[in-house]
């Protein structure tokens, strides 16, 4: 006599049935694609150049797309990347409200036209009305948050990532192709391209 198996019996393979699963997350397990060692790489690429600025980079790509060169298998890869913040200025609270009431009407003139559609009535009142809001609300909260860093940070300042080279890389099997196209374009000592 063979028990039945209760409905909280967990899967195993081999059990009556198990032919009729399904594949995928909830039917028979399947094997993990790949070798389990993270995502697969692409063809393997080669360094046809260095250069120590994106727009030479940029004419090195673009005279290969000229000489109909599969640009697709093509990439500029910035390499040796540096962080810079710059520093704008001096941030008081005035200014971080100032900064805030600017970025507050923006979007209360975003909401105010969004609003302003639907109205029936005097739209341009109600426009006026969300970038007021907006700005007054910005203002607020632009005040608030620089008082609460307590002066930990009392400037204003834009980041950017700097590459000290840009490295124009192709697929493998094409590379000697990319070096004869590159062996006919000049750079000039300005690094403009002569054709």
């Amino acid at each position: 006599m063979t028990s039945s198996s209760s409905p909280t019996a967990a899967w195993r393979p081999g059990m009556p049935g198990s032919d009729n699963l399904p594949s995928g997350p909830s039917g028979r397990p399947s094997p993990p694609s790949g070798d389990g060692h993270g995502p697969q790489a692409g063809p393997p690429t080669v360094t046809i150049g260095s250069y120590p600025d994106y727009p030479s980079a940029q004419r090195v790509v673009d005279y290969l797309a000229d000489n109909r060169f599969p640009v697709e298998r093509t990439a500029i890869v910035g390499t040796n990347l540096t962080l810079v913040e710059t520093v704008l200025g001096r941030l008081s609270t005035g200014r971080a409200a100032l900064l805030g009431a600017g970025t507050g009407a923006w979007f209360g003139l975003f909401i105010g036209l969004l609003f302003g559609i639907f109205t029936a009535g005097n739209w341009l009142a109600v426009i006026l009305v969300g970038l007021v809001i907006g700005a007054i609300w910005g203002a607020v909260f632009g005040a608030v948050a620089h008082a609460m860093t307590g002066g930990q940070r009392d400037f204003t300042s834009a980041s950017s990532l700097r590459a000290s080279q840009y490295a124009v890389t192709v697929d493998a099997d094409v590379a000697d192709q990319a070096r004869q196209l590159l062996g006919r374009m000049h750079l000039t000592p300005t690094g403009t391209t002569a054709r």
